[in-house]
């Protein structure tokens, strides 16, 4: 793991490379951020995009959704995989929202995690792009850059988000998961590291020179 000045200064570069980094996912409210969030799972928000681009305009809140059948719902997500199991989640999720919330999704983590098929991932991306709560959400693309770049030691993706915690200042912790996304899309993927042009390699531990 780099040292408490290293990691300063990756976030310090991080930051700077990517100054504009924002969710990928398209979205107007947190209902429809939750429910995008929820579709992204195994999936890209390239094409989850393509989905909610046409269903939102239809169908943008938990009122609407509750109101609907597996059947309506199933074409508009049909191509983000998983679709059955996201839709069910979808729709119960909906009518808790209504039954329990008044339609309006709850703002802490504990409310969100016990809603149908939201998980802390999904639960940290609600809470830190929709309510602003200091929060870093562990995708793949964080759990793998985290990691290799040597912010984190972790094996799983909780100890990777504890770890972050500890040594990201909490104001920093929305930016810094979209820096680590945005990094690891663009620079770090999984395969094939773009090792050559990161502004990380003079003090990433696994840099390839």
């Amino acid at each position: 793991m780099l040292s408490e000045a290293k990691r300063a200064e990756a976030l310090d570069i991080l930051k700077e490379t990517y100054p504009d980094a924002k969710p990928a996912l398209h979205f107007s409210s947190p209902f429809e951020l939750l429910v995008a969030t929820m579709l992204s799972a195994q999936c890209t928000d390239k094409q989850v995009n393509k989905c909610t681009d046409v269903l939102f305009p239809k169908y943008n809140t938990a009122e609407a959704f509750a109101t609907l059948d597996f059947e309506t719902l199933e074409p508009y997500i049909r191509s983000c995989g998983f679709y059955r199991m996201k839709g069910e989640h979808i729709l119960a999720m909906s009518r808790i929202l209504v039954e329990r919330y008044r339609g309006r999704v709850p703002e802490t983590r504990e409310e969100l995690t016990a809603l149908p098929g939201v998980g802390r991932k999904t639960a940290n991306v609600v809470l830190s792009n929709a309510f602003r709560v200091p929060a870093i959400a562990v995708d793949t693309h964080v759990f793998r850059v985290a990691n290799r770049i040597g912010l984190t030691e972790a094996k799983d993706v909780e100890k990777t988000e504890l770890q972050l915690m500890a040594h990201i200042p909490e104001k920093d912790w929305g930016d810094a998961h979209h820096w680590l996304i945005y990094h690891g899309r663009q620079v770090c993927a999984a395969q094939r590291p773009k090792c050559g042009i990161c502004p990380l390699k003079e003090i990433c531990e696994h840099a390839v020179h």
